[in-house]
């Protein structure tokens, strides 16, 4: 038990700071109401988790990749926020825009990696 939880812990360390450092980049280099920092982490985590759960990792790789690092990685609350900022402030199009890639982009990205994993498994 103590074992898995220093993996998980380790693993979110990493990737709450790789969500942050690709959110800051992306944010200095596109000045735009949309956020594309979690729209990136978002999506790119939802191939990354399901390629490590289609490969079947063994439990460590997936404690320590699947539960904490993309568990830190990737944000739903952030996601859920920025949605309802963009709403607030009646930016409808990237309100739309954001809410339609992130939903439908993510879920084929997620079946993608776990195909992909999948068939490395063999």
């Amino acid at each position: 038990m103590i074992w898995h939880s220093f993996l998980v812990a380790v693993g979110g360390f990493f990737g709450a700071i790789a969500r942050y450092g690709i959110s800051q980049w992306l944010g200095k280099r596109v000045a735009s109401v949309f956020p594309y920092g979690t729209l990136f982490v978002n999506l790119s985590g939802s191939f990354l988790l399901g390629l490590i759960i289609g490969s079947g990792a063994g439990s460590t790789v997936s404690l320590l990749f699947g539960t904490g690092f993309m568990g830190a990685f990737t944000t739903f609350s952030t996601f859920k926020l920025e949605s309802i900022q963009l709403g607030m402030k009646k930016e409808w199009k990237p309100f739309v825009q954001y809410l339609a890639i992130s939903y439908t982009i993510g879920i084929v990205l997620a079946f993608c990696g776990y195909a992909i994993g999948s068939v490395s498994r063999g």
